[in-house]
């Protein structure tokens, strides 16, 4: 079956094609227990993106189910007794390897990502978990990634590093092999009276000594020069990056989410979600989001799982 979406949004097009023509993906649905979250979950499982397990209390969910008239038949239901309990058996499953990714349902963000990166029970990797966006824009044509918008508050230079890292792996999965990374500030110059200006030389430092692997770093970089051509041949840069980014890394959260905002308010992008650097990616949704935006995600998610199994068999091999 496929996933239908409104005229425009090609970017979007295309990553539930390619979604499409991986397998569905396990995944723990975590607390949906409104018509919202729900109803998302199912139509992805419906559409053969996810193979949704539904982790809430039972009864409370076929409650809502039926209310609501969304057909749960023939899915999994994992009952769990409130929102901290779905979460920590969502995390369960995964760790006993029957999910491959995590969705969030109508629980608060904190209480899933306090089960994930719980230290003796949670899904922590050597990475710093941080979240992409990946941006439908008019008028532009590839995705946009928008990293850190969501999670890392005001991220150090090693936890940037990190950020870069999944963005990068995001990027891979998405079919860019070599993805163009901006590093944002105010300006294109390294000023010492604007720290992210010294930390985005640094990261692509890093990257020139093999620190940062399998994308292309520029920065410090404004917005306009990262994304418009024309701009940065005006202010005379010249960089692969400078003009056509992939990934903006944004400087900090509030500047993530303006952005990203700005993007979706003002100029119709719509905007997947993704959090990276867990074993499993983990869709992150929101009452505010469109059919499209969630269906995206699932298949953000999809592609993300099969870029890691790729990862895995490739170093298994190589033992």
């Amino acid at each position: 079956m496929e996933a239908s979406t409104p005229p425009g949004h090609e970017k979007y097009k295309l990553v539930l094609a390619m979604a499409h023509r991986q397998p569905a993906v396990p995944t723990a649905v975590v607390h949906p227990c409104d018509e919202i979250s729900l109803s998302g979950a199912v139509q992805a499982h419906r559409l053969g993106l996810i193979a949704a397990t539904l982790v809430a209390p039972e009864a409370r969910l076929r409650a809502l189910a039926a209310k609501c008239g969304i057909d749960i038949s023939g899915l999994t239901v994992v009952a769990s007794d409130h929102s901290h309990d779905s979460a920590a058996k969502a995390v369960a499953l995964v760790r006993a390897g029957k999910a491959e990714a995590l969705m969030k349902g109508s629980l608060h963000t904190e209480e899933l990502m306090g089960a994930v990166v719980a230290h003796d029970t949670g899904l922590r990797t050597e990475r710093r978990i941080s979240h992409c966006f990946i941006m439908d824009v008019p008028n532009r044509v590839a995705p946009l990634i928008i990293t850190d918008a969501a999670v890392n508050i005001s991220p150090t230079l090693a936890e940037k590093a990190d950020i870069v890292r999944n963005a990068i792996d995001v990027a891979h999965a998405l079919g860019l092999d070599r993805p163009l990374v901006a590093i944002l500030s105010a300006t294109e110059e390294v000023n010492p009276a604007i720290p992210s200006t010294i930390e985005a030389a640094a990261l692509c430092k890093m990257a020139d000594r093999g620190q940062i692997v399998g994308g292309v770093l520029d920065g410090p970089l404004a917005l306009d020069n990262a994304i418009n051509p024309e701009a940065a041949a005006i202010k005379h840069i010249v960089s692969p990056v400078a003009g056509h980014a992939n990934i903006l890394v944004v400087p900090n959260l509030e500047a993530g989410n303006m952005l990203a905002k700005s993007l979706s308010f003002l100029a119709g992008a719509e905007s997947a979600g993704i959090v990276m650097g867990a074993r499993v990616p983990i869709i992150l949704t929101s009452r505010a989001d469109s059919v499209v935006t969630r269906l995206a995600s699932c298949a953000v998610a999809v592609l993300v799982a099969a870029w890691r199994r790729r990862v895995i068999a490739a170093a298994v091999k190589d033992r």
